[in-house]
């Protein structure tokens, strides 16, 4: 696993790249947004670790970017922030996992290997901040609960995969059919629930206990 760090505290960032390094990580580490955009191209890692609170540039900037030039790697933030908004507009901008600086080192190591094979991960600790953010209060929660009734059977069968952390493909594979096919639905799924992003609907499918196994922490 190539990983491309970007952190402005160079503690931190040289403390992380040792730890990582001694199991076998490659590791890119820059200090600044501007660097770090450089090297993307130049490492092609397998994954990237964003500090959301940078000078000059955001971690929450130059994630948006880097899908903006049409980068498809894995993106990461790690951060301190578990603040409600950030959490969402992370995910929302394309980030493919939310995670904290205090994580325990396995746990860390174990996230960025469900990250590269296609997983979303969120830190299990905010999983109350993604059900508080999809809830929203009555009228969104009334909402969400209107737009479960009006999913069709298939629909409901793709957002429990959605909640198993599968990707399009993944769940195309599943079911037997394209991934086209898949991406119309999850558009319905997400237009029906009133939500912007996969992670929000896998969240009221675990807080509505619409499916056996749909576990928050590893979306």
């Amino acid at each position: 696993m190539r990983v491309l760090l970007i952190d402005d505290h160079a503690l931190f960032r040289f403390g992380l790249q040792e730890l990582l390094e001694r199991r076998g990580i490659e590791v890119v580490a820059v200090g600044d947004a501007s660097t770090g955009l450089r090297r993307v191209g130049e490492t092609s890692p397998d994954v990237v670790l964003l500090d959301m609170r940078m000078p000059q540039l955001s971690g929450l900037e130059l994630l948006r970017q880097l899908r903006a030039a049409h980068q498809t790697m894995p993106i990461a933030m790690l951060t301190t922030s578990a603040e409600e908004r950030d959490v969402i507009d992370s995910l929302q901008s394309g980030a493919q996992g939310y995670l904290l600086k205090d994580m325990e080192p396995e746990a860390l190591i174990a996230a960025l290997g469900e990250i590269v094979r296609g997983r979303t991960v969120v830190a299990p600790e905010l999983a109350i901040v993604l059900a508080r953010a999809v809830q929203g209060g009555d009228p969104k929660g009334a909402s969400a609960q209107n737009g479960v009734a009006d999913l069709t059977p298939r629909e409901q069968q793709i957002l429990c995969h959605l909640a198993e952390g599968q990707s399009n493909k993944a769940i195309a594979r599943r079911l037997g059919i394209s991934d086209g096919t898949v991406k119309l639905h999850v558009k319905a799924i997400l237009r029906k629930l009133d939500v912007h992003s996969r992670v929000e609907a896998a969240v009221i499918a675990v807080e509505r206990g619409l499916c056996e196994r749909a576990p928050v922490r590893d979306l």
